[in-house]
């Protein structure tokens, strides 16, 4: 893929290895919040299903969300990630794991190379 001229000045000033991991992200492209602060959340790959916040609900940053009205007002973010307008946002890989049930070395492989025994 090439860049134009004059992009990467344009790029959040982050290291180099958050862009590569931008663009291995599970992105949301779908959400529909739910009573008891859950998400119905689809991913571009085709993964839905349900993900149960309610254990963060109330919870430092998160407890804006113990106003209703403020957990509707959920967004996709452009990294396909969920925002709030309290500040409050997720990461779209952390949501994707908690629907799944997997664990991160299942979707990043290479954390399994990389741990020490």
């Amino acid at each position: 893929m090439a860049l134009a001229a004059g992009t990467l000045r344009s790029l959040p000033s982050r290291p180099v290895h958050w862009l590569i991991y931008t663009w291995h992200m599970k992105q949301v492209i779908r959400v529909t919040p739910l009573a008891n602060h859950r998400l119905d959340l689809a991913f571009e790959d085709g993964v839905q299903g349900i993900a149960d916040l309610s254990d963060l609900a109330g919870r430092g940053v998160f407890s804006s969300w113990l106003d209703p009205a403020e957990f509707e007002r959920v967004a996709i973010g452009a990294a396909g990630d969920l925002v709030w307008p309290s500040g409050v946002d997720l990461c779209s890989d952390a949501l994707y794991l908690r629907v799944t049930g997997q664990k991160p070395e299942d979707i990043f492989p290479s954390l399994k190379r990389d741990r020490v025994a």
